[in-house]
Formats: structure tokens, sequence, C-alpha cells
């Protein structure tokens, strides 16, 4: 046997490859305590095994029941190795509240104007996220007069397969409410 052919089957047979799968988008929601460093240890045990980091949502002004912050991390990974991932984030004490393979298939692109600071920017995207099958996968906020004057959002939340509909009726829902306008969803240079 030839040195080439024992190193193509021990590569065959090593139990970190991901046997060719595509990788999936995987939503981790986690409980963090309130203490320097916290974030960059529950982040260390998805790189270390194999998972690409897509986004995280970290709101250090709400606290859940138990007093500690929670995260949403989106993590792509290819399946076989998503379950290594959230039992190696459990092995260094990370409390994972909720683990799943939450696909989010689509993308909804739209703008927020108005009052957005003083609406509690916040308290909108936990809502958005909250109350539907979307993720906040990028945001962008502009107030050039200040504060006190009208500003903008432009938010891209991935929605799962055949719900941008209903995604977007709800943010109008939370627009209105707040007095904000909403420009119906953008489309991308290219799409």
């Amino acid at each position: 046997m030839s040195d080439e052919a024992v190193t193509t089957e021990d590569a065959a047979a090593d139990p970190e490859t991901d046997g060719g799968e595509r990788p999936q988008t995987h939503t981790i929601r986690l409980e963090l305590v309130d203490k320097p460093g916290e974030l960059l240890s529950a982040l260390r045990p998805i790189a270390e095994n194999g998972g690409n980091l897509l986004s995280i949502f970290h709101e250090r002004g709400n606290l859940t029941p138990r007093g500690h912050i929670p995260v949403e991390v989106d993590v792509e990974c290819p399946p076989d190795r998503f379950e290594t991932i959230v039992e190696a984030l459990r092995e260094e004490g990370v409390n994972v509240i909720q683990a799943g393979a939450e696909r989010y298939g689509e993308q909804l692109t739209l703008l927020l104007v108005g009052d957005i600071v003083d609406t509690d920017l916040s308290d909108t995207l936990r809502r958005i996220e909250s109350s539907t099958d979307a993720t906040l996968a990028d945001l962008s906020l502009s107030a050039p007069e200040g504060r006190g004057s009208a500003s903008s959002a432009r938010l891209r939340l991935a929605t799962r397969t055949g719900r941008m509909d209903e995604v977007f009726a709800h943010v109008r829902e939370i627009a209105d409410e707040k007095e904000l306008d909403v420009i119906e969803p953008l489309v991308e240079v290219g799409e």
C-alpha cells in the first residue's frame, strides 16, 4: 500500500469531516452572566468545532428572569457538527436556552423612518424577533441631525422561507404603533 493510499484512507475515516454536507444556519439562544469575557467564552466553542458565526444579538439592557443577559447567535455549520457545538458550549458552562436548526432561507431589507431612537430601537428589534420567524441579520442607523430629529434604520432580516409577508406585516404593525414609516422591501443591487 502506498503512502498516498494510507493518507487518503485516514482522511476518509477522520471523524472531523462533514461528509460533504452543505452548511445550514442554526440559531442558538444563550443566557450569559454580565461579566467581562463571558461572550468570548461562549463564542470560542463555536469556532473550535467548525461553526461559522453569522450574527450575534446581544442586548445588555434586557435581562432574563434569572438576571442574566440573553444572547442569540446564528451559526452556519454542516448538520453533523451542530450537536457537537451545542455540547461543547454546555461543557464550557454556557447556559444554552434553546438550540435548533432554524432555517432562514429568505432575506427582507426595509427602512424604518421617524423618531427611531426615542421610540426605543432595542424594543422595536426585540419585538420583531420575538414574535416573528425572523432574525436581525444587519442594522444601519442614520441620524444626521442628531437624536431629536428624524432618523432612519435599514434592517436586513433573515426570515424563514415562505414567511416574508407575515414578517413584513408584523413590522408594519410595530411601526404604526410607534408612528414610524416603513419603506417597503428594498431590493439589493444584483437581485
